[in-house]
């Protein structure tokens, strides 16, 4: 079991930063689980939860001011899934923040790749086996 439930940020555009989620985060099995309209939402903007399994743990919500700095990393069993995250982020107008490979000053098994999404947020896909 994992302590975190679910992690939640802002994005400046909830329309563009779904579709790039939706492709970069499709090599993991994650899917746009529920959208919430801004008549719902306490932000006032859209917000979309992505996950596995019909639970949404990666939620997204418009606001105007997105946090500089924002890092979140995503657990893979696979350093194939990471390098397919690479690609489909990349391919969904992501910038790459660092290639798949071993991030030794982490330890030998860090396999990891970075994507900065539509807002400056690093995204990081990382395999430690």
């Amino acid at each position: 079991m994992t302590i975190i439930d679910h992690i939640e940020f802002a994005v400046s555009d909830a329309t563009r930063s779904r579709r790039f989620y939706e492709a970069a985060l499709a090599p993991l099995g994650f899917v746009c689980i529920i959208t919430v309209g801004p008549e719902k939402s306490r932000t006032g903007g859209f917000r979309h939860g992505f996950g596995k399994g019909g639970y949404p743990s990666l939620w997204i919500h418009e606001r105007a001011t997105v946090a500089p700095g924002t890092h979140i990393a995503l657990a893979s069993k696979s350093r194939l899934v990471v390098d397919a995250f690479h690609r489909a982020a990349v391919g969904a107008g992501g910038i790459d923040n660092g290639p798949p490979g071993v991030r030794e000053h982490y330890h030998l098994r860090y396999y990891a790749a970075y994507v900065l999404d539509p807002d400056g947020i690093n995204v990081e896909v990382v395999c430690q086996r």
